[in-house]
């Protein structure tokens, strides 16, 4: 399987290739309006005959409006003006898509898979999925979370342990009470659990696929992997990043969109790590206008690189030109 990269880091290139080539591709659709998760699953048919996932994230009930903005739009006014930018959005510029509004749309185009993933998605909404025959698939950081998954009634449980780059999905605890190990995770849940379980975080080569399969897996999730490949839709500097020393290190920050997630340390990071944020989504759009600018001037201290502790086995020669059917050839050899 192909991680859901979300953030606007997958494409359908990337998904339908690894499809194609015997996988599962994904697609993350969180920040997704549902008129566009509407035209990205006709994309995915069209790109595609074989099986693809769509992934949303469950929103967390401890999340919401903070009562005053402002403190966090002007700790983050000194890094807009060293990037030439105007202010960071005001009120009159946050936008997000609903979940209900996108799940609804979701389920109506009917993808083969939907995956989830910070959380149990409503009873209605499996219910609904179960009558249209739509696989569900749940993310998992603890074993207390993939038995409430199987509990719940979704049909297969990904693992995903600390080693995972990007957003961690802990829902039952906090995220700090909840980084286990991928490959103490695994077997753990393949003891506590009947579903497929999924094996996710740390794997980007044959190697940790063969030790994932021997510790009980039923497959595998790759993200970081893929998130380097040429069909993924992240920037020339964060693959760049990716195949540099600076992969050794990765850390976990709310810096970059207000939720806890994996990546390699950077300047920004260093500047603000012991900040408060703003929750998700609110932290996530003040912060999108500074990291877009960064990508495009190809400046690595301005962006979210999230990566998982795996990313120095993806090293190749040239950052970002291998094929994700080249990569998944690989990762399934023998």
């Amino acid at each position: 399987m192909q991680g859901p990269l979300g953030g606007g880091l997958s494409s359908v290139a990337l998904a339908a290739a690894v499809s194609n080539a015997g996988g599962l591709g994904s697609f993350g659709a969180h920040h997704l309006a549902p008129d566009a998760i509407t035209a990205l699953v006709t994309d995915l048919r069209a790109a595609t005959a074989k099986p693809f996932a769509v992934n949303l994230w469950v929103p967390q009930p401890t999340e919401g409006r903070p009562a005053d903005l402002a403190p966090h739009r002007e700790r983050l006014v000194p890094f807009y003006r060293r990037l030439g930018l105007g202010d960071p959005p005001g009120d009159d510029q946050l936008r997000f898509p609903s979940f209900p509004d996108q799940v609804e749309a979701l389920l109506d185009a009917a993808p083969p898979i939907i995956s989830f993933v910070m959380g149990i998605p409503p009873r209605e909404v499996l219910d609904t999925a179960k009558e249209k025959n739509i696989l569900t698939i749940g993310t998992a950081t603890t074993v207390d979370e993939a038995e409430a998954l199987e509990a719940a009634g979704l049909d297969v449980v990904v693992a995903s342990g600390s080693d995972a780059g990007g957003h961690r999905g802990a829902f039952l605890r906090p995220v700090e009470h909840s980084l286990v190990g991928t490959f103490s995770l695994v077997p753990q849940v393949v003891d506590r659990t009947t579903i497929p379980v999924v094996a996710a975080g740390g794997i980007a080569d044959r190697r940790g696929v063969r030790a994932a399969l021997a510790l009980g897996a039923h497959g595998v999730q790759v993200g970081t992997g893929f998130l380097a490949t040429r069909e993924s839709n992240a920037g020339a500097v964060h693959k760049r990043m990716l195949h540099t020393d600076a992969a050794r290190v990765t850390v976990l920050t709310k810096v970059f969109s207000g939720r806890t997630a994996r990546g390699i340390h950077n300047a920004l990071i260093a500047e603000l790590g012991n900040a408060e944020v703003a929750p998700y989504p609110f932290q996530n759009a003040l912060m999108q206008p500074l990291r877009t600018a960064a990508a495009e001037r190809g400046l690595a201290d301005y962006v979210s690189l999230w990566a998982g502790q795996a990313a120095p086995l993806t090293n190749t020669e040239n950052a970002g030109t291998k094929s994700a059917a080249d990569y998944f050839a690989e990762l399934v050899q023998p």
